[in-house]
């Protein structure tokens, strides 16, 4: 199974675009990191077992969505407001109970010792309504409920030993993707397609890439501004560059979605609000965002012919003109 070539996996019963398998192919990213964590979680010798690990996080779960929230709320207030969102979309109660039952899921998982990878498949569909409910009353809350799921399982990390917060965040890091990301969308979209369509082939080859060329385009970027410090910390520290690599992965789901609905609504609804909102109270500069889709452009024509190039170019293109110098002229001053 691991040496298939993911263009040969056979076709499903599942319909001619096969969701199941675009999960999959999304799934078996993780599978590269599990061995490192594996290994990181052996070299700690950590007396303590999953079972009491995840007993002890549960009981810290609602505090920690709750601290979540009062962190996600301090730091977006200006935006919902200058962004005109009501407030009134968003129910507390309801994203907390979001938050226990998801982590909840997760934290099943890592008890059970079920892989990231697996762990994705399953939970795809349960994420993929969580975010249709709210980007169907307004996609800009998206952002709102994302950071707050994504603050409620770094305050989680936070307190368990160290030697154990590689392996579980990977299991957290499939909740950000499929919040952030627009996944189950994807998988939908491909679902409408024959198994031979040349344009669900140009997002089958490089989706299996997308977390190698996040991880260049991060580094490259990196080294071109060593200096540059967002709101959390430099780019080069850990924290920053999980979310830099998850960024720049969620660019490209946001135009492989676009490609396999044919339209650019997922980006013009979604992705460019969601951007406009948070990056500036992130302090990452536009330049930043410039210098990725740059790099993602170079990135993808090493795994793509010319004639899978012309099914995402003017995806490519049309996201380059919306964070385009005329629209945020922003630049980052060198030393």
């Amino acid at each position: 199974m691991h040496g298939t070539d993911l263009r040969q996996v056979p076709r499903s019963n599942s319909g001619p675009g096969r969701p199941a398998q675009m999960a999959e192919l999304w799934a078996r990213k993780y599978l590269s990191n599990l061995a490192a964590c594996d290994q990181s979680l052996k070299a700690g010798a950590v007396a303590t077992t999953r079972a009491s690990l995840v007993d002890q996080l549960l009981s810290d779960l609602r505090s920690a969505s709750v601290k979540a929230w009062n962190l996600t709320e301090s730091l977006l207030a200006h935006e919902v407001k200058r962004h005109c969102i009501q407030a009134s979309l968003v129910d507390p109660w309801q994203v907390s109970k979001d938050v226990y039952d998801i982590y909840g899921k997760a934290l099943e998982a890592y008890a059970h010792k079920l892989s990231p990878c697996r762990l994705s498949v399953n939970i795809s569909a349960d994420l993929g309504k969580i975010r249709q409910r709210y980007t169907s009353a307004d996609p800009r809350l998206i952002g709102f409920v994302s950071m707050q799921f994504h603050y409620s399982g770094q305050m989680l990390l936070k307190s368990i030993p160290k030697s154990q917060r590689a392996l579980l965040s990977a299991y957290f890091k499939v909740v950000d993707d499929h919040l952030y990301m627009p996944l189950q969308r994807a998988y939908d979209a491909a679902a409408a397609y024959d198994y031979s369509d040349a344009r669900l082939g140009v997002v089958q080859t490089l989706l299996p890439h997308i977390t190698t060329i996040a991880n260049n385009v991060v580094n490259r970027v990196n080294q071109l501004y060593p200096s540059y410090h967002c709101y959390t910390d430099c780019l080069n520290s850990r924290p920053v560059r999980i979310s830099s690599i998850r960024d720049t992965e969620m660019f490209q789901v946001y135009l492989w979605t676009c490609v396999l609905e044919g339209r650019f609504n997922a980006i013009q609804e979604e992705l460019f609000p969601l951007c406009v909102m948070l990056y500036p109270t992130l302090k990452v500069n536009w330049e930043l965002v410039r210098q990725m889709l740059h790099l993602l452009a170079r990135e993808f024509r090493h795994h793509t012919t010319f004639e899978q190039e012309q099914y995402y170019a003017p995806y490519q293109d049309a996201l380059w003109q919306m964070f385009s110098p005329d629209l945020f002229p922003e630049v980052i001053e060198v030393a």
